[in-house]
C-alpha cells in the first residue's frame, strides 16, 4: 500500500507520532511519502524530552522515505538553507494525494 501523509503541525507529540507512523509503515513493507506543510515544515527541528521528532524524522529519512516540504511555508519562515527536504509545490503535493492508496493528516 502507499500512503501519502501530511503534516501541518510542529507540536511535539503529533508530529512525532506522525513520524512513528511513518516509520511502522515503512517497516511493515509500505512505500510512504510525506509532504510537511505550514507549521510542519519545522518539524526536523522540533525537541522535546519526552517525543524526539527529530530521531523519527532521521530514522525516516534513514529508511528510505521520503519527505517533501511546501516552499512557500518554508520560505515564509526563512528556513530555505535549513532544511534536508526538497522544496516542494503545492502540485507536488497533489501528485502525491493522486499516488497514494490512502492520505493521512496530521
Amino acid at each position: 500500500m502507499k500512503f501519502g501523509i501530511i503534516i501541518e503541525t510542529k507540536e511535539p507529540e503529533k508530529s512525532w507520532n506522525a513520524f512513528r507512523f511513518a516509520n511502522a509503515s515503512l517497516l511493515h513493507g509500505h512505500e510512504v511519502t510525506i509532504f510537511l506543510m505550514g507549521e510542519g515544515v519545522e518539524c526536523e527541528n522540533v525537541t522535546h524530552e519526552k517525543y524526539n521528532t527529530a530521531k523519527e524524522f532521521n530514522n525516516f529519512l534513514e529508511n528510505d522515505g521520503v519527505i517533501l516540504a511546501c516552499g512557500t511555508c518554508i520560505q515564509s519562515r526563512k528556513l530555505d538553507d535549513q532544511t534536508v527536504c526538497p522544496i516542494s509545490t503545492m502540485k507536488d503535493c497533489i501528485e502525491m494525494v493522486e499516488w497514494a492508496d490512502k492520505v493521512i493528516t496530521f
